[in-house]
């Protein structure tokens, strides 16, 4: 479940406050995640994890006079045979082997105004919206009229996805990819651009915390 931080530039930062994909068969990460929500006073949530607030804040510290919006987006994969239960998120493979027929998402605008500035207040407001993210996914899975069940609320768009659409973008990609991996320099850099990005990413988080 994702915040995307979008500026007048044209570019859009993606956060995921939650630090880690849910995934309801590591239990010890979900008793983890509710035990911290019930210490600091705040609700104990079923079907998302307790956001964390420091990369959100650091985030739109450094960006707020280049917001306009933040859109908080919440998806959730239909497998084939889930029976209505919450399963963990699809790998590519099961993308691929048509395990995940169908993804909702749901896309919610919020006014840059409408953010809290101050650290300890964007905490509550940022839990107040995983709050809103579990009840909609307590709706979508276990509401009893079957009209809203594995529905989110509002209108709905359907669009699908073609192979048209998709394998252009995947054989450029996979070409860059494959010719970079093939020299000693590619691979290198592909490897250094990894390591090196992910450490001074921490590093800015840390400090700019």
């Amino acid at each position: 479940y994702q915040l995307n931080l979008s500026s007048y530039m044209g570019m859009y930062l993606v956060i995921f406050p939650e630090g880690t994909r849910y995934n309801p068969e590591q239990t010890k990460v979900l008793s983890a995640s509710q035990a911290f929500a019930a210490q600091r006073g705040l609700a104990v949530l079923k079907h998302v994890l307790t956001p964390r607030i420091k990369a959100t804040h650091v985030a739109f510290d450094c960006m707020k006079n280049y917001l306009d919006a933040i859109y908080d987006v919440t998806v959730v994969y239909e497998g084939k045979d889930d029976g209505g239960q919450r399963r963990e998120s699809p790998t590519m493979t099961d993308f691929l082997c048509k395990e995940c027929p169908k993804i909702h998402i749901h896309i919610d605008r919020i006014d840059k105004k409408d953010v809290p500035e101050e650290q300890e207040h964007m905490r509550r407001w940022l839990h107040e919206r995983f709050e809103i993210k579990d009840k909609m996914l307590i709706e979508f899975y276990e509401s009893p009229d079957p009209e809203r069940r594995k529905r989110f609320p509002g209108k709905s768009i359907n669009s699908k996805l073609s192979i048209k659409k998709t394998l252009p973008s995947m054989l450029i990609l996979s070409g860059l990819t494959a010719g970079m991996l093939m020299t000693d320099a590619g691979r290198k850099l592909y490897v250094n651009t990894w390591i090196y990005g992910t450490l001074l990413g921490c590093l800015w988080v840390t400090i700019k915390a």
